[in-house]
């Protein structure tokens, strides 16, 4: 799968992304929705600004967004999680979609202790799609989904 390739199946599969951006792994822009490398920038500046001024509202909400990188020649994404509360990118999971169901593999701790994390992109449509979030303690033997997110596209 080429670049361009690769960012059709990131907007129509995240529904509720508008604008994208394809990086290699050198850093240059391989595949982008904007008119130029720029937009590329100034999005990528623009989150990290909304990330810092989400950590120090009053109300104490937070915010997060997702880092993604993909590997044409494995097919492969890799998911990073950066939450305002933390300002530091998680462990990331590793995974691909395949027959419309995206599934992303990853290690990380919770409260000091190891765990397995796993995301679930399932029901894909055009105009939607379903998010699961789950943990295991037992190396993947058995799964706690702790968090389910339906999206749609607005238009």
């Amino acid at each position: 799968m080429d670049a361009a390739a690769a960012l059709a199946d990131l907007t129509e599969i995240s529904s509720q992304v508008e604008t994208a951006v394809v990086f290699g792994s050198d850093g240059s822009t391989l595949a982008s929705t904007f008119a130029d490398d720029a937009g590329a920038e100034r999005l990528v500046g623009a989150a990290r600004a909304l990330l810092a001024a989400a950590g120090e509202l009053p109300t104490g909400t937070d915010r997060a967004a997702t880092l993604r990188t993909f590997a044409p020649a494995t097919r492969r994404w890799s998911i990073w999680w950066i939450d305002s509360r933390t300002m530091r990118l998680e462990p990331r999971v590793l995974g691909r979609f395949e027959n419309g169901l995206g599934t992303f593999l990853g290690d990380d701790s919770l409260g000091g202790r190891p765990i397995r994390v796993r995301f679930i992109w399932s029901a894909i449509t055009p105009d939607s799609a379903r998010w699961e979030q789950a943990f295991s303690a037992d190396g993947g033997a058995t799964w706690e989904t702790n968090w389910i997110m339906d999206f749609r596209r607005s238009r």
